[in-house]
């Protein structure tokens, strides 16, 4: 208890504003022994058995990484997690919220320490493919290659499924690859994973969309079971006058141009910051993408406005430990430079032609006895212009259509995962989510 949690865990400032390589390193062994040492191996660990979404083993990896048997480590980590690489580098650490240890000091460092694991595990050749042992005679396609769909995936084929999965994209990942920037996740992490899974027996069907390049009747047809996870790729626009003007974007159509820019599948990045003055509307971690990736473009400057009032420091009352607290988060992007503003909200956009500004207004929120905001309600005398040429609306998604071509159908051996089922959340939920799904098909008709 008298070890401290280490704060330092990003490269230099100076150094990865020029460039697109991840921003966290990659902590030593010693640090993280230091680290793990704190761990108090709770009789009731809430980290594993109430916050992750995996039922990751943490006190168990945890004594493992502190001994230095990162081989134990990897094999307890490989019991719930089949893509530690992706949510040691992504995952907000529910696991982290609900540490006992929390309680009266600095949480336990289990985010990183999985970094590690992983790492070293592929490092050291741990990492191979695990087919199964025999086929079981029946057939699932996949419609989507983002978190939920590969965590079907694999979860289908290790119980001996024929497993076809199909992506409209030209690469594997979702989200993970066209979503979240590069300097959050490094895409050779996704091209490494594809290798295992080929090896394993799955099947990719890429640039091939459902309804265009295959028919729904096909794949109920072809398979015993179609799983659908296709995430939420519909955003939450802002329906306000002036929104036809140039220069306003949803904030994937940014993130996405720049990631395929990265991978060599187009020539440029369709939409470049370079000199402009931008604003993100949208305090959430899509804006915060937005902020990182138009300071690596050149942006002249970076204001991040946001309805919600400003999250206090501390966790709120309103979120009492082991809940995923309600409290202020700073990103890395932020700390590269960004002004952020909350309580706004966004009345029009000006310009002729092209955006020029966008006239805001500050609003009082109405809170809940514990701190938490219920309703705002406009301050008179408050409006102003925040100057932009280059606004993202980076707001959350929408729950996903195409339940009209691929609804939610057991009996018809049509089932859904991940975000396309219960709405935009978190990465390891979606793993979770398409882990569950399998098994249930698996539960079902598998036999």
């Amino acid at each position: 208890m008298t070890m401290k949690r280490i704060d330092d865990i990003y490269r230099p400032l100076n150094e990865r504003v020029g460039d697109w390589k991840e921003v966290e390193r990659l902590l030593s062994f010693a640090e993280m022994k230091e680290q793990t040492l704190r761990c108090m191996n709770c009789g009731e660990p809430f980290c594993h058995a109430y916050a992750c979404p995996l039922g990751n083993l943490v006190p168990d990896q945890n004594r493992a990484v502190a001994q230095g048997d990162f081989k134990k480590a990897y094999a307890l980590l490989s019991v719930n997690s089949d893509f530690p690489e992706f949510t040691s580098r992504i995952c907000p650490a529910l696991c982290e919220a609900s540490c006992v240890h929390g309680l009266d000091e600095e949480a336990v460092m289990i985010r990183q320490s999985e970094k590690l694991i992983i790492e070293t595990a592929f490092r050291e050749g741990w990492v191979k493919p695990c087919p199964p042992a025999k086929e079981n005679g029946k057939s699932a396609a996949i419609v989507g290659a983002g978190p939920a769909g590969l965590s079907a995936a694999v979860t289908l084929r290790r119980r001996g499924w024929a497993v076809t999965v199909y992506e409209r994209r030209a690469g594997i990942g979702g989200l993970l690859r066209y979503g979240i920037p590069c300097f959050k996740l490094d895409k050779t992490l996704i091209d490494r994973r594809r290798k295992i899974l080929e090896a394993e027996g799955i099947r990719f069907v890429l640039d091939a969309e459902i309804g265009r390049d295959v028919s729904a009747d096909y794949l109920v047809r072809r398979f015993d079971a179609v799983v659908v996870a296709i995430g939420t790729p519909v955003a939450r626009d802002l329906k306000i006058p002036g929104r036809e003007l140039g220069g306003i974007h949803l904030a994937l159509e940014f993130l996405e141009g720049q990631n395929r820019f990265l991978a060599g599948e187009i020539s440029a990045p369709p939409i470049d910051a370079k000199g402009k003055k931008v604003l993100v509307i949208g305090g959430g971690d899509t804006g915060s993408d937005c902020v990182g990736t138009s300071i690596r473009q050149g942006a002249a400057s970076i204001t991040q406005i946001e309805i919600m009032p400003k999250p206090p420091k501390e966790r709120s009352s309103s979120t009492p430990w082991p809940l995923w607290p309600y409290m202020l988060r700073t990103s890395s992007s932020h700390k590269e430079g960004c002004e952020r503003r909350w309580a706004l909200n966004s009345l029009r956009f000006l310009g002729e032609g092209r955006v020029e500004g966008v006239e805001v207004e500050q609003v009082g929120w109405e809170l809940s006895g514990e701190g938490r905001p219920l309703k705002f309600l406009s301050i008179p005398d408050t409006k102003e212009i925040v100057k932009a040429d280059l606004v993202f609306l980076a707001m959350g998604f929408l729950k996903s259509g195409g339940e009209d071509v691929l609804p939610h159908d057991p009996k018809n051996g049509i089932w859904r995962a991940g975000d396309c089922a219960g709405g935009a959340s978190l990465v390891v939920k979606a793993l979770a989510s398409g882990k569950k799904v399998a098994a249930e098909i698996d539960g079902t008709i598998g036999a």
